[in-house]
């Protein structure tokens, strides 16, 4: 597969060292700011979209919409790791609508957290039977992450509003409303990523985690999503959809 990396930070790195690898190759990189030799564009305007196959961005919270709007509209298959933007989730899918568009998202590619995520899904449904159980989660980042929460905190909300009836919503407040789950995080050093999930009660506390080691996780994972969207049809996917495929989940 030909690959096009846009955003050259730690993470691009990571993942044109993660392509090779695996045994692809890098065709085009796109940052604005690096002075790398490898990198032969400095915006996504200026690439040639038939030298790859797909597109992984993990660039800027300040121009990823812009991006991705060019994406839709040059109908590139693009993997989304670049967080901050999720807000305007629904209009980029109307921008997608009646375009031959191929787009995954997600706030984390590692199939550790992937994993993770779907303990806390099923975590959930059993939790949903115990009413004398609160949620809560937190998430540690390095100093230098542009967005709080995580896009992967975001994510681990949602799956416990979508399966515990007693909660409507999330919150960044550390004290919570009896519906919302609390949602914290923390900045500090050179943390690739903590992610805690607490189901707390008068009997116990059951507390599930997954923490990174390096981010070589997140550049195999964004990988394996590019291989498997450049094979689907047009759409707006999510992580879960990749891994409803990778691990046979019904």
């Amino acid at each position: 597969m030909r690959i096009a990396i846009v955003g050259y930070g730690k993470m691009g790195k990571m993942i044109f060292k993660a392509a090779e690898r695996n045994g692809h190759t890098v065709t085009t990189i796109v940052d604005p700011f690096s002075t790398e030799e490898n990198v032969n564009a400095k915006s996504v305007a200026e690439i040639d979209k038939s030298s790859f196959d797909c597109l992984i961005d993990f660039s800027s919270p300040k121009t990823i919409l812009d991006n991705i709007s060019y994406y839709i509209e040059n109908e590139i298959p693009a993997v989304i790791g670049t967080t901050g933007w999720y807000d305007k989730l629904d209009e980029v899918k109307k921008k997608a609508e009646g375009k031959n568009a191929k787009l995954i998202w997600s706030g984390n590619f590692s199939l550790g957290v992937a994993v993770t995520m779907e303990i806390i899904r099923r975590a959930g449904k059993l939790f949903n039977k115990l009413d004398s159980y609160d949620a809560a989660i937190n998430e540690v980042h390095h100093r230098h992450k542009l967005d709080s929460p995580s896009g992967t905190g975001i994510m681990l909300a949602n799956i416990l509003v979508d399966e515990l009836d007693n909660k409507s919503s999330y919150t960044t407040n550390p004290i919570a409303k009896s519906d919302e789950i609390s949602l914290t995080s923390q900045r500090v050093g050179e943390v690739p990523g903590i992610h805690t999930v607490t189901f707390d009660s008068l009997e116990d506390t059951i507390t599930i985690q997954h923490s990174a080691r390096t981010r070589e996780g997140f550049a195999n994972g964004a990988i394996r999503a590019a291989a498997w969207l450049v094979n689907q049809k047009s759409g707006i996917y999510k992580m879960y959809d990749f891994l409803s495929d990778f691990f046979e989940i019904e």
